[in-house]
């Protein structure tokens, strides 16, 4: 179970709106979101309704302005909880240099602040997500561009939703760390 609620205006002021389950439009409910307050849960939203556009992860925390979750505008029109999949607490990915597991693959069960740093790679084209949830970011640091990975194969980086195979770091969709 999870409890999030978007609030209109920055600092938690204005307008607000609790949820707690998967909704595909949440423009119904209020016209922007400037600030937002995670009780329990992680959770990805979304820039458009029906899960589409930029994804912004969140964990259980107080994000006070939109730039704190790296929206680029407070936009917020539908959002995801994230199931814990993991029922062992265990974290299992598999990366690979080319598409269709092909080239140079490691098996990852942490975070990783920079792939290249890490494992001198810039560029993840295929993955198998063997046990729970993960969240890709296209730059170093958790920064830019967010995908949410699933339990699942992912043969080509179109696959998770990405334009190209840049990913600079990834972290377990965990409610804590």
């Amino acid at each position: 179970m999870g409890k999030i609620t978007f609030y209109e205006d920055r600092g938690f002021q204005g307008r607000s709106y609790p949820c707690s389950s998967d909704c595909p439009n949440l423009q119904i409910y209020f016209s922007r979101c400037n600030s937002i307050r995670v009780d329990s849960g992680c959770w990805m939203l979304y820039e458009y309704p029906n899960y589409q556009g930029h994804q912004y992860f969140l964990r259980r925390g107080e994000y006070p302005n939109y730039q704190q979750w790296m929206g680029l505008n407070d936009s917020v029109r539908s959002c995801h909880l994230i199931p814990q999949v993991s029922h062992s607490g265990t974290y299992r990915m598999k990366i690979y240099e080319r598409e269709e597991f092909r080239g140079q693959m490691t098996e990852v069960t942490d975070d990783c602040l920079s792939l290249q740093d890490r494992f001198h790679l810039n560029e993840i084209h295929s993955l198998n997500v063997l046990e729970g949830c993960w969240v890709l970011y296209e730059l170093p640091s958790y920064r830019g561009r967010q995908y949410l990975l699933r339990p699942g194969e992912y043969r080509r980086y179109l696959d998770w939703g990405a334009m190209n195979a840049k990913v600079g770091s990834f972290r377990r969709a965990m409610d804590s760390y």
